[in-house]
């Protein structure tokens, strides 16, 4: 960004009119900090719909377990992590959506526009790529085999070692991100009200821990309609006002146009581009691919329907409405570039951070209207509680079916089942508020995201990749792989966000411009160098590659250890454990029970 001093120039802005006087940056941010009781009763019904939500699941639970005398162990932890297996398509496809589009996706994406054009918005290719992989490869042999964990298919494949290993990658994955999903939504609050992040995010927590604790999957899926439609609803409010007072769709297609924010696909295949292409097409769809194949939480959603055609059916549904929100997203960025198209906030410092971004647009377009910031904030939490409250759901889940239940059996009583899957669910929350202490100085979030998720991200969706389409990886084969797979994406994310976080690596972002600010703002930093003049190295590659990286690495080791170890292993996966198009290439050279015995070695 180009350096400004801080002489006045005279220009209306969408914060002041002809004739006021000139304000401070901080004088002008602490005027748009007007989050009045209409704004707070909002969000408070928000959160005390949500409560209600788990009690009436809860209750409902409750009572049907109350009328069972048999087999109550079973129903218990069916009901609460999968719904019964009895959930519909559309609250299941519309809780997927929730489930992925947390405030990351929600304040990340139209930042992502703002600050460096549009080449993202071809992630939508990314999207349609993951649809076709998890309808043809995924999606059957999970719903075959009726499974809860979706590690638990990491034990049928390979052994037990491997499914402690791969849910011990996806709690690290979760972990990782959960605070980041809190802290989103705690930047927009402490944007529109000035309350510190600390103080409302264990608040939100408690909320979201009681009403997943209580009313389980169930309460989780429709708690998820009711905050989807508040975000959407919210997210819709925004641009029709934002379109209405920048002067209408082609002002917003004209300003993008003139600053080069409109970009068609840049197919140079240089893999260290932050967005291209290839970057999108080839990494984003193998991010997109793990993020919803092995993760728990989103196949926890898929199991809970009836049959393979429903869950299919949800997929699609959840495809369709991942790209109408995005559609949403991507026109809100460049809605906000025209609005600060001569007054950037951020290079004035209006905005402390670029994750800021969105609130302080909010707060700007509807600081005459009383309540429709609280609309909006009340948008931003119910992404965030839809997300986190799946992932603690989620963790439950594998706690209970990975950890507990293949060592205790059936010894467990009613209530011990209870308190495992509602302890680890407030147990996991707790750490989330803790770790967000950590997460607020890594730097922007959607990018972050991503970072981070690739650490375990990458080496889990090896396993199963292994697993589904590779026959002849063995146990120990996908668990050097797994570690292999690992230990590289370690260093390679640690390196990456090091470099990003220090300052070494700084991608180049569109121009920007401040000549029509009407208020004080202190003197910009001189311009920091861009990326393309630092040297180039490995962890230089796209954040979109990372996953991929991790895969192969774990795929290929996996392999190679498979083949010289076990070389003399004649034995095969049950068919029903791959892909439906491998299947007809591999005939099991053992019998069922010396195949189960195969499944059930213990861990070393």
């Amino acid at each position: 960004m180009a350096a400004f001093d801080t002489t006045q120039v005279p220009f209306i802005t969408s914060t002041q009119v002809a004739g006021d006087l000139v304000q401070s940056v901080d004088d002008l941010s602490r005027s748009l900090q007007r989050f009045n009781w209409p704004d707070y009763l909002v969000f408070v019904m928000m959160l005390v719909s949500c409560i209600f939500i788990g009690i009436y699941f809860g209750y409902q639970d409750h009572m049907k377990h109350k009328s069972q005398k048999t087999a109550r162990r079973d129903s218990e932890a069916l009901d609460y992590l999968v719904g019964g297996r009895k959930m519909k398509i559309f609250p299941v496809a519309v809780s997927l959506v929730a489930s992925w589009i947390s405030g990351i996706s929600l304040l990340g994406t139209s930042t992502e526009i703002y600050v460096y054009g549009t080449q993202y918005c071809y992630i939508v290719f990314a999207v349609i790529v993951m649809g076709f992989v998890m309808h043809y490869i995924f999606l059957p042999v999970f719903h075959d085999l009726q499974i809860t964990s979706a590690y638990e298919y990491l034990q049928m494949r390979f052994d037990q070692r491997m499914r402690i290993f791969g849910s011990i990658l996806y709690m690290v994955a979760c972990l990782l991100w959960m605070p980041i999903v809190i802290y989103v939504p705690a930047l927009a609050f402490n944007q529109v009200t000035g309350i510190s992040i600390h103080s409302i995010t264990p608040i939100v927590c408690v909320i979201c821990i009681f009403y997943t604790s209580v009313g389980g999957m169930k309460a989780v899926v429709w708690t998820d309609v009711v905050q989807s439609g508040v975000t959407m609803g919210a997210m819709l409010v925004v641009i029709i006002k934002g379109i209405i007072d920048v002067g209408g769709p082609a002002v917003i297609w004209e300003r993008n146009l003139a600053s080069d924010r409109i970009e068609s696909p840049n197919f140079d295949p240089d893999p260290t581009l932050r967005h291209s292409a290839w970057t999108i097409l080839i990494g984003g769809s193998v991010w997109y691919t793990y993020g919803v194949s092995c993760s728990q939480d989103m196949i926890q959603r898929f199991l809970s329907l009836p049959s393979l055609s429903d869950a299919r059916k949800a997929l699609r549904g959840f495809i369709f409405f991942l790209i109408l929100t995005f559609s949403v997203l991507f026109c809100l960025g460049m809605l906000m570039y025209a609005t600060y198209h001569d007054c950037d906030p951020l290079s004035t410092n209006l905005a402390k951070a670029k994750d800021q971004l969105v609130p302080l647009f909010v707060m700007d377009i509807f600081k005459d209207y009383p309540g429709a910031a609280g609309v909006f904030v009340a948008g931003i939490f119910s992404a965030a509680l839809s997300s986190l409250s799946s992932a603690l759901n989620a963790l439950a889940a594998i706690t209970y079916e990975d950890f507990c239940k293949p060592y205790f059996g059936n010894t467990l009583s009613e209530a011990q089942i209870g308190f495992v899957l509602r302890g680890s669910v407030l147990l996991f929350g707790i750490v989330s508020v803790v770790f967000i202490y950590i997460v607020e100085h890594l730097g922007a979030v959607m990018q972050l995201t991503m970072t981070l998720s690739s650490t375990s991200g990458g080496p889990l969706l090896g396993l199963f990749v292994m697993g589904i389409l590779m026959p002849w990886v063995t146990a120990s084969g996908a668990l050097y792989g797994g570690i292999a797979g690992l230990l590289s994406m370690c260093y390679l994310c640690f390196r990456s966000q090091a470099s990003i976080a220090t300052g070494q690596v700084v991608y180049s972002t569109k121009t920007v411009d401040v000549s029509g600010c009407s208020y004080q703002y202190a003197n910009v930093t001189k311009p920091e160098p861009t990326f393309d003049e630092l040297e180039k190295s490995l962890h230089h590659v796209s954040y979109l590659y990372f996953t991929l990286f991790g895969t192969v690495v774990t795929c290929t080791v996996g392999s190679l250890v498979s083949l010289l170890k076990d070389w003399n292993n004649k034995s095969k996966p049950d068919p029903k454990l791959l892909a439906p198009f491998v299947r007809q290439y591999v005939t099991p050279l053992t019998n069922p029970a010396e195949q189960k015995l195969l499944n059930m070695k213990p861990p070393i």
